[in-house]
């Protein structure tokens, strides 16, 4: 009876000991998840700052040093409710009119406004990597086939040339971002005449 107990209370310990062993690992690899999301999601703020998408996705406020980030609405993209003042393309003698924030362009391909990059639903809330890396690799509007390409100023074609890693480094990043409800205006083409 002895040798029953002692080989039953050392097999329930082997149990313990290999179960326990079993949670370390799992928290091991959700540990290791964990740290290689930060890595990359600390890899795709760096690339967001060092490239400028601020430049043309954050809407701004003046002050007396000039246009600055508005930081309750970075990366937003053109504010919805901001109207362009008319301009008569016809006289720019072809310059290139980008609105005082930034965050839209008139030329002769008509009038492109920057997008919401916010993990909101009127921003990027809605996109997977996929539809992300067609976005930046491929030139696609929201990523989309024989969608509409990606207009003036967007520089899709440098992003074409970053690895894959570093692109969906830069989705992971914005999907921390603060979502924005901030629906953009459309793609404007240009009016003839004009």
């Amino acid at each position: 009876m002895k040798t029953i107990s002692t080989v039953l209370a050392l097999g329930t310990s082997l149990l313990f000991l290999s179960c326990a062993d079993g949670d370390t690992k799992y928290q091991d690899a959700k540990a290791s998840d964990a740290e290689l999301l930060a890595k990359k999601v600390e890899r795709g703020e760096y690339l967001v700052e060092a490239l400028g998408c601020h430049d043309c996705h954050s809407p701004k406020v003046m002050t007396q040093q000039g246009p600055q980030l508005d930081p309750e609405r970075l990366l937003s993209g053109h504010p919805t409710d901001e109207q362009l003042p008319p301009f008569d393309l016809a006289t720019s003698q072809g310059y290139v009119l980008v609105s005082m924030g930034g965050t839209a362009a008139k030329g002769p391909w008509g009038t492109s406004f920057a997008g919401n990059l916010t993990p909101d639903g009127s921003g990027i809330g809605n996109w997977n990597e996929q539809s992300f890396l067609n976005a930046m690799k491929k030139g696609w509007y929201k990523g989309i086939e024989n969608g509409r390409p990606l207009m003036p100023l967007m520089p899709w074609q440098g992003y074409a040339k970053m690895t894959d890693d570093d692109v969906l480094a830069i989705f992971e990043y914005l999907k921390t971002m603060k979502p924005v409800r901030n629906i953009v205006p459309p793609y404007a083409p240009p009016v003839a005449g004009q």
